[in-house]
């Protein structure tokens, strides 16, 4: 089988498999196809691709020759052209942009999408959501610590004593508990809100402060995800926020619900109330963002507070991005390949079902293919 591994637009720094993954695949029996340049941003040479026994080629070459292309992003419009029949593994965020993914369809690429792998233990290897959010998590606070005007630990010093930063997360997922663990480790003291009671215990042994908000609706069934609440739970939810926020001088928003616009959790009142010189990392800024005044890929001050919309972290970090998420393909196409290295889709397989768009001119995943027929009604 080929592979191809497409670079990726400008703005993105990742790469969907760095040369150490490529040797692993290409040890395997497989052959690696690789644009000019894919890696760079990341810090993977073209040489060091040659090394590990891929093949550069222009990106023309890599679309027709390969039987599975790897894009993190979006090809680019005139790339699909060259993909019927082919195999496209990405994260595409189907739910956003359902339309694009029927043209796709009806193009005859078979499209796999990483994000809308169910989020189960088995998962857990190939879960490129969890992997990027790691980084972001870890990067929102270091962020926030490069950006506050005072210091995260308590400090006793002959000069007088500091005290510690107090830090909000909003989302006990795997961003909000990676950033736990960070502001712990500087020396912050630390609160945390969920809608899911069931992370308390993990909040907890993180050294954190979990927030209690009676009446969550049950997301046990959601795959891992949040869900969206009531609107009797989102005013006591924000009545506990603004308690808690009038104390804070970080915030770290990680909540977001898949395919919906993400909830407005910090109010223009709350940012008010915050202290001068205090600062939000916005880590669901792409999806309209937990504050009022967030804005994606830009920092606004409103208030003497600093909102950062940040919701490309893990770019930030391209190199252990990079190799987290080629580690999860390489795991994905264990997952799809038989022992002959060809393409084996098993749709009774949750993780193939849940994560497979499109397949043989339509789309085959059912809940996209129900806002499709919802937009058409």
């Amino acid at each position: 089988m080929v592979i191809g591994i497409l670079k990726e637009p400008t703005a993105e720094s990742r790469v969907s498999m760095l040369p150490e993954s490529a040797a692993a695949l290409i040890a395997k029996g497989f052959t690696l196809l690789v644009e000019h340049g894919a890696g760079e941003k990341a810090f993977g040479s073209d040489e060091a691709y040659l090394h590990a026994g891929a093949q550069l080629r222009p990106r023309e070459d890599v679309l027709k020759a390969a039987d599975v292309v790897l894009s993190i992003n979006m090809p680019r419009d005139g790339d699909i052209a060259f993909l019927s029949a082919k195999t496209l593994i990405g994260v595409f965020q189907p739910l956003y942009h359902f339309n694009l993914m029927q043209r796709w369809a009806e193009a005859g690429v078979t499209v796999f999408s990483l994000d809308m792998l169910p989020r189960t233990s088995r998962a857990q290897p190939m879960d490129v959501l969890s992997s990027q959010a790691n980084i972001a998590g870890y990067k929102a606070v270091v962020l926030a610590a490069a950006r506050y005007s005072r210091y995260f630990p308590m400090l006793m010093t002959a000069a007088g004593s500091i005290p510690p930063a107090r830090v909000l997360i909003l989302g006990a997922g795997v961003a909000g508990l990676q950033a736990i663990a960070t502001a712990r480790r500087l020396g912050a003291v630390v609160e945390v809100f969920d809608t899911r009671p069931a992370v308390k215990e993990e909040v907890m042994s993180l050294g954190a402060r979990f927030v209690e908000v009676e009446g969550a609706a049950d997301a046990s069934n959601a795959g891992g995800y949040a869900i969206e609440q009531s609107p009797e739970f989102q005013a006591r939810q924000k009545q506990k926020i603004a308690e808690t926020i009038a104390k804070a001088d970080i915030v770290i928003a990680t909540a977001q619900i898949p395919g919906k616009k993400a909830p407005v959790l910090v109010t223009a009142e709350m940012i008010a109330q915050m202290r001068k010189g205090s600062v939000i990392i916005d880590l669901a800024a792409a999806s309209g963002g937990n504050t009022e005044y967030t804005r994606n890929n830009e920092t606004v001050e409103e208030q003497g507070v600093s909102i950062v919309g940040a919701a490309d972290l893990a770019a930030t970090m391209p190199s252990d991005a990079s190799k987290l998420y080629g580690k999860n393909v390489m795991n994905f196409l264990q997952l799809i390949t038989g022992a002959a290295g060809a393409l084996n889709l098993d749709f009774n397989d949750d993780l193939v079902k849940g994560s497979c768009i499109a397949h043989d001119g339509r789309i085959v995943h059912e809940r996209i293919r129900e806002l499709i027929e919802g937009r058409q009604e």
